[in-house]
């Protein structure tokens, strides 16, 4: 009678189990899976042979180039202008020199006292390999003209040198960014260095944005101002005096400042 009421209360725990979903049985014995310690699972050995050790992890990128600081390095060792023109034929830190036919340095005299600064080349310079030879610099020869001075006065009283902020000429003639212009000061500012001219005249807002750190050409032009330690004269630039020749009797101005202060610099 017992051991069939042993079997009964086993029956009616079954079925109280399936009415609950166990509906396999696992093992023997009851097993209190909360009294279990968590252990965590083992890791899967790989053998070098095997297809999933081929596959390729995902790996840090390198840090970029600090492209200014490299600058800075190439610029200070270059010890003459031919030296500055190889360093930066050699730089590639700048994008720009990749779309470029050539790199333009500068055209004049190195000896002059003025150093003319502009902003990038463009199509002509591009070609031609040499700053300001488009409609623009042609102008930019016949302003110098009319104060006695030119690109190839052979007396260093009467020469201008020519240079740009960019060596390269930005696809589409854009402004160049503040990263490209930070990279390229650098060598403009040995450039400077180099050269030594009595004064500065920084064509347009990107030479203003360089040498002085502000911009607004039509507010700054025609006032003296001071950079990399020399006197600093902002002009409005020849393609915008082609466009606005009501501007011209302003550049006039301008001109006439320079060439009298070049007399209080003698």
């Amino acid at each position: 009678m017992e051991s069939a009421q042993d079997w009964h209360s086993a029956k009616a725990l079954l079925e109280w189990y399936i009415e609950l979903g166990a509906v396999d049985a696992i093992g023997d014995e009851p097993v209190d899976r909360y009294a279990l310690e968590p252990t965590p699972p083992k890791p899967v050995k790989v053998s070098p042979d095997s297809p999933a050790s081929a596959t390729p992890t995902k790996q840090t990128a390198a840090p970029q180039a600090d492209h200014v600081a490299l600058a800075k390095q190439a610029a200070a060792a270059a010890g003459d202008l031919e030296a500055l023109r190889s360093a930066i034929e050699a730089f590639e830190g700048c994008e720009l020199k990749r779309g470029a036919r050539n790199t333009v340095i500068a055209d004049g005299n190195p000896a002059a006292r003025v150093m003319i600064i502009g902003e990038a080349p463009g199509r002509d310079e591009d070609i031609a390999g040499k700053p300001f030879v488009g409609r623009a610099g042609q102008l930019l020869d016949k302003m110098f003209a009319a104060i006695g001075m030119g690109r190839d006065a052979p007396l260093s009283k009467d020469a201008i040198y020519i240079t740009n902020v960019m060596p390269w000429r930005p696809p589409n003639n854009r402004d160049p960014s503040a990263d490209e212009i930070a990279m390229m000061t650098p060598f403009l500012e040995r450039h400077v260095q180099l050269v030594a001219p009595d004064l500065l005249v920084l064509m347009g807002n990107t030479p203003c944005q360089t040498v002085l750190g502000r911009k607004g050409i039509l507010r700054m032009r025609g006032n003296w101002d001071q950079g990399w330690g020399k006197p600093v004269m902002p002009m409005t630039h020849p393609a915008y005096l082609l466009r606005n020749p009501v501007a011209k009797r302003e550049a006039w101005a301008d001109l006439l400042s320079i060439r009298a202060k070049l007399r209080d610099l003698e």
